[in-house]
């Protein structure tokens, strides 16, 4: 797949429909979210042009005069692509390179560009490459079709070695593209299981898991770095972060929790990147708690957070608790909206604002759920008793017989720790929820 970022002389033409139907986001916050999308790429917009539609062409998805209008333009302007703030089929890309004689990408086609512009790690480099080829499996018809053309043929076939070459090649590519597809996948599967046992320790380590979730460019990975000093890229683009980033921090009362930072999800994301970072959005669907952060200087919060909130429905997170951090209040000059079902707060990350409430909200958030225990220990387990004690409260302890009979109020990873090494006794009176 051609990656935009190579190439600084690229010039785009933006081309958006409106359909007169649109809820949520409309056509023109759309096409300056691609705008935003392009330069992120590192492409230069040439122009923007829109069209009022029923419906899209079937053949080239504008209609022919605007087509022409959109050819004239890249000739006047110097562009050398054209970038569609939909999701073309691959015959109407087709039509539209025809048409246009520019090269034309989609919104799916630039955003999986970016991602593979942004990926690090093995992890994140295997699934955008899956995403691409993907992508890409459909529309291989494209790469080779001037092949079977070279030498015509028509009906009667044209005989050996005219249609055949191009048929062939075609055929050798597909056959390429799944193979390496079979082996990426494998590949994947490899690292996932090794991130699989990562996150089991992590549940062992054991600390209740807080992620950050929201739209891109929301300030996630700056109130990260505000909260533990990870020195996470922030950056005033779209998908500056991509692999997690995970970070222990500590909360009032004594409470640690490990922080992930997470990939930022966008209107219209591409389906086959929600299908290959399932295992990298797995960190979101296993938290104990997440933050919600909203831009909300931005006048699409209200439509951004319901994106984010149907994603995380989409990959299975929907049922996980949740903060709304409204970020950005140094931007605001009122009180930000409320955030409807959910508790909210309101940050500025950059400006270090509201940090202190926030971590008092999380504790308070996770305190909810913590468990009181009573167990009983051989005396010699001294880990057991610090463990508790880092994790949570130590309400009681007392010593006989070389064992040492324990209440606690701490989080339910730790409370079924603490059962799994205690030994039977009377005195072990099972728990409550706190």
């Amino acid at each position: 797949m051609h990656d935009v970022s190579n190439e600084h002389h690229e010039r785009a033409i933006l081309v958006g429909i409106e359909l007169g139907s649109e809820v949520g986001i409309g056509s023109d916050e759309s096409l300056e979210e691609l705008k935003s999308l392009t330069e992120s790429a590192g492409a230069e917009v040439a122009a923007t042009v829109r069209q009022r539609l029923k419906a899209p062409d079937p053949r080239t998805f504008i209609g022919k005069g605007k087509a022409a209008e959109v050819h004239q333009l890249a000739q006047d302007k110097g562009a050398n692509v054209a970038i569609f703030d939909d999701a073309l089929s691959p015959a109407q890309a087709r039509n539209l390179e025809n048409e246009l004689k520019l090269r034309v990408i989609d919104r799916s086609q630039l955003i999986l560009d970016i991602f593979a512009q942004r990926a690090r790690t093995l992890e994140g480099k295997l699934q955008v490459e899956i995403a691409q080829l993907s992508y890409l499996q459909p529309r291989l018809t494209r790469q080779w079709s001037h092949l079977s053309r070279v030498r015509g043929g028509g009906a009667g076939g044209g005989g050996v070695g005219t249609r055949g070459p191009g048929e062939t090649q075609l055929e050798v590519d597909r056959r390429r593209l799944r193979e390496r597809l079979t082996r990426l996948r494998a590949r994947l599967r490899e690292v996932e299981r090794t991130r699989a046992i990562q996150r089991r320790r992590r549940l062992e380590a054991p600390y209740p898991t807080v992620a950050l979730v929201g739209y891109t460019n929301s300030g996630k990975s700056t109130l990260m770095n505000a909260l533990t000093d990870a020195g996470v890229e922030t950056a005033n683009r779209p998908f500056s972060t991509l692999d997690p980033t995970i970070r222990r921090l500590k909360l009032p009362g004594k409470m640690n929790v490990m922080l992930v930072d997470t990939v930022g999800f966008i209107h219209r994301l591409p389906h086959m990147l929600i299908d290959a970072f399932k295992a990298t959005l797995e960190e979101v669907r296993t938290a104990t708690m997440l933050l919600h952060v909203v831009d909300a200087s931005s006048p699409l919060a209200p439509e951004r957070m319901a994106i984010v909130d149907q994603v995380l429905e989409e990959i299975g997170a929907g049922a996980v608790p949740r903060l709304i951090v409204m970020n950005k209040a140094d931007l605001l000059g009122d009180a930000p909206r409320r955030a409807g079902a959910h508790d909210s707060i309101s940050i500025s990350a950059k400006n270090s604002d509201g940090l202190d409430e926030l971590l008092a909200a999380i504790a308070r958030q996770l305190t909810g759920s913590r468990e009181e225990i009573s167990v009983t220990f051989p005396a010699g387990r001294g880990d057991l008793l610090a463990m508790a004690r880092r994790d949570g409260e130590v309400l009681s302890e007392e010593y006989t017989d070389g064992l040492v009979s324990m209440r606690a109020r701490v989080s339910a990873p730790v409370a079924g720790r603490l059962r799994k090494a205690a030994v039977e006794s009377p005195q072990n009176h099972g728990s409550t929820i706190a």
